[in-house]
């Protein structure tokens, strides 16, 4: 038996990764336990996974973290977890950094003491964007803004740590039926407005926060390495958001004009990538995944808000 730590339950990931488990476990209630302080734990086949949030875990608190992994003999750690106000970090550069950075060195530690497995979410916003190919994962980093910055210090300091059979995932332009994102920001502006502006010069590919959760998972049994390894993962394709707000709006059957902006047009406190796109091969050949192309995935996020016509 496998006793596994979603931290950051509550968001975009997270939410989908309970989600999953709740959907394998349609028809066996018995199997579902009552929240243990706060905390919901699901078992299905030969896994207890702990879903915890900022309320049931706080992983900036190392007494806190040490304590409920020793309670719950944790030898897993999915950390979903993150700081990801983009715009609000560059002026609360405290908390952004205990969460992505600190918190992340905390459970590195705790993790190479214990000899657990750790998966780590991290961001396509480590890199500066100036790239003309897609970011393999060795490329140099370099952050535009104090989000990127936290997010790299969480790299860098899970890999001084050096917890063994442990990773690194970095990912972009995440979305899901949970929480704020651009999809759903798309869907309530395009309903509200004749006609919207959207940026057409930052290109990437979106991330369906499901089929993340689903590699996750996955991957998850097949982990074994000596070193913390880092890959890419998105879905495959490439474009805009100029583009990614035309197909919403297509699918979803929106009358509402998307107009081409430029990034100049829309100013932000923190820099975006102008070029995020990462390429997935290492991930699709050490784990044999198969990852979808994102007009499927959105189709199916738009299926499940109700909103596919």
């Amino acid at each position: 038996m496998h006793n596994i730590l979603v931290t950051g339950s509550n968001g975009q990931l997270g939410s989908e990764l309970r989600t999953l488990i709740h959907n394998e476990l349609q028809g066996k209630v018995e199997t579902l336990l009552p929240k243990i302080n706060g905390t919901e734990v699901l078992t299905l086949a030969d896994m207890h996974y702990y879903f915890t949030d900022r309320d049931s875990l706080d992983i900036t608190d190392v007494k806190a973290i040490k304590n409920f992994i020793e309670t719950n003999n944790i030898d897993i750690i999915i950390n979903t977890a993150a700081y990801t106000a983009v715009d609000k970090a560059e002026e609360d550069k405290e908390n952004a950094d205990r969460v992505n950075h600190l918190a992340v060195q905390y459970l590195a530690e705790i993790a190479k003491e214990k000899s657990i497995k750790l998966v780590h979410i991290s961001t396509d916003y480590v890199f500066d964007g100036k790239n003309y190919k897609p970011y393999n994962e060795d490329d140099a980093t370099n952050p535009n803004g104090v989000y990127g910055m936290t997010k790299l210090l969480g790299e860098k300091a899970m890999q001084a740590v050096n917890p063994k059979n442990s990773i690194i995932i970095r990912t972009s332009w995440v979305y899901s039926s949970y929480g704020a994102n651009f999809v759903k920001t798309m869907l309530r502006l395009g309903k509200e407005r004749d006609a919207l502006g959207v940026i057409f010069d930052q290109v990437g590919t979106p991330t369906y926060a499901r089929d993340l959760a689903k590699a996750i998972l996955d991957i998850v049994p097949k982990i074994e390495s000596k070193n913390v390894e880092i890959y890419h993962y998105s879905n495959e394709g490439v474009l805009s958001w100029y583009d990614f707000a035309k197909e919403i709006m297509r699918m979803a059957k929106i009358e509402c004009a998307i107009n081409p902006i430029e990034t100049k047009e829309y100013p932000t406190p923190a820099t975006r990538p102008h070029y995020s796109l990462l390429n997935k091969a290492k991930i699709k050949k050490d784990f044999s995944i198969t990852i979808p192309y994102w007009k499927d995935s959105l189709d199916k996020c738009l299926k499940v808000l109700g909103e596919r016509r």
